[in-house]
């Protein structure tokens, strides 16, 4: 697998803890969406770490094609 598999076409807007660390799922298979849950496993993905700067709602991308990982920039509305 060498493109993410993608989980919805929008963002997923999370409510994050100023100096917590979030694991997003770049792969697409992850159960737990938008987080990772190692079903990466045997593949090139890794998750990619989002550290929260400060306590807020963020919005990470559904579709795993962002260019600005994990934070979603509506490359899902280009999508076929």
């Amino acid at each position: 697998m060498n493109k993410p598999q993608v989980y919805q076409k929008a963002s997923m807007p999370v409510d994050v803890e100023q100096g917590k660390s979030y694991f997003w799922c770049s792969c697409g298979k992850s159960e737990k969406q938008p987080f990772c849950d190692g079903s990466h496993s045997g593949s090139d993905f890794t998750p990619v770490v989002y550290q929260a700067e400060k306590t807020q709602t963020v919005f990470l991308c559904g579709c795993k094609y962002s260019k600005n990982a994990p934070l979603c920039d509506g490359t899902h509305g280009s999508l076929p």
